[in-house]
């Protein structure tokens, strides 16, 4: 079964190369191999459904240009496909005096990422977006919105058969070996030919780049669990869109926040733990395999011993549901343990380097046979469709 290429893995990232590969190209076979039975089983529809701005991002990153390129893409996509959506935008706020000058850079980097309207904010403005926060400043986001991912993948996943892409699911790809002219990409039930690789496999994307590279990669995807809560229906008026607060500067996380979902309802969340397995979205999810790998791997005992305090905090609000409403409290004091009701969580794939270096920013990797997309965790979603596109002009070099 010969393809011009095949696409390693149905997340929203997959599918929008993919996609944007066909459309470019529409002669060329293009196949997307999942190892589910669905699309954005795992990063994908996990998340919180936040359509990202691009304020946090270091101007000219490809985060920053691909998050500000791609939520203009999305929000065209949405309005032309008729995908709800919703522009809401959002307050950030510094809770205590220590955190006004991270809030002023903050709003810098916002302004030297073209973002216009931003507005830095008294306590009294916060109030007047978010009544019952508490704050010393804030700024004013108004581009940021919120969408439902799933919903989005599926689209894709219609346009690209409408395309005449094929989409194989339940096909876990076991092996990929480069050859002078095409690759022999096997699964667990097939074995096919290709011109090209390009590897989207997110949790598991270090892996996939691994079975293409005879040396051993500088990179290793540690699973982060992120872990939300439900407000009680009777408390929504609590929250009336997005409340984040200051980021830790140092740590590759937003912090836990509040957010109204498209599909309904209010999360507040997520934190940010290790997870003791790639796919873990339970506390107890373990495979003891992959924790040996996470932990033994050099870069992520230099995470642990830089960040250790942080980590235990994150860890500790895990297992305590009043330490992680003592941090919400820091938003909105009004909130109450008795609020919170257990909701889902999702697993980020982050890329750690060798020397303990957390990749702030996406990471592509290519060689003549393979494109490694080895680091895509938040802002990829809103990006998809300029990730897409970038990957998309790399592949079609070839062609």
């Amino acid at each position: 079964m010969q393809q011009d290429i095949i696409v390693i893995g149905g997340g929203i990232v997959g599918l929008a190369t993919a996609l944007k590969i066909k459309e470019q190209r529409p002669d060329l076979k293009v196949l997307v191999l999942e190892k589910e039975t669905e699309v954005a089983k795992h990063q994908t529809g996990n998340n919180s459904g936040v359509i990202h701005s691009g304020l946090y991002y270091k101007p000219g990153s490809l985060k920053a240009t691909n998050c500000i390129r791609g939520y203009n893409m999305l929000i065209d996509f949405c309005e032309k496909e008729e995908i709800p959506f919703e522009i809401t935008g959002k307050v950030v706020v510094a809770t205590n005096e220590e955190q006004r000058p991270l809030l002023n850079n903050l709003y810098v980097r916002g302004q030297q990422n073209g973002l216009e309207g931003l507005r830095k904010i008294s306590a009294q403005e916060v109030k007047e977006y978010e009544p019952y926060v508490t704050s010393v400043e804030g700024m004013w986001v108004p581009q940021t919105g919120i969408v439902d991912y799933k919903v989005v993948s599926e689209k894709y996943a219609e346009k690209l058969r409408s395309y005449g892409a094929e989409l194989n699911f339940g096909e876990k790809v076991t092996g990929i070996t480069k050859g002078h002219s095409l690759s022999i990409v096997k699964t667990e039930r097939n074995t096919y030919e290709t011109k090209l690789v390009i590897n989207c496999g997110g949790l598991y994307s270090d892996k996939v780049a691994q079975m293409s590279q005879e040396n051993p990669i500088n990179v290793r995807i540690i699973p982060f669990r992120g872990e939300y809560y439900k407000i009680r229906p009777e408390k929504h008026y609590l929250v009336k869109n997005l409340i984040y607060p200051v980021p830790d500067p140092n740590f590759p996380f937003l912090g836990v926040h509040f957010t109204r979902m498209m599909r309904g309802g209010i999360e507040a969340g997520p934190n940010a733990v290790l997870a003791f397995r790639r796919e873990g979205y339970k506390k107890m999810d373990i495979n003891a395999k992959e924790l040996y790998e996470t932990l033994t791997w050099p870069g992520f005992q230099k995470v642990a011993m830089k960040y250790w305090e942080t980590g235990l905090g994150e860890m500790y609000r895990s297992f305590s549901k009043a330490a992680f409403t003592k941090a919400l409290q820091e938003l909105i004091p009004d909130i109450q343990e008795s609020d919170l009701i257990e909701g889902g969580a999702g697993v980020r794939a982050q890329a750690c380097d060798r020397e303990g270096g957390l990749l702030d920013d996406f990471s592509i990797i290519e060689d003549t046979k393979v494109i490694n997309i080895l680091n895509a965790p938040s802002p990829a979603a809103t990006s998809s469709l300029s990730i897409g596109q970038t990957v998309s002009e790399m592949a079609l070099k070839r062609f």
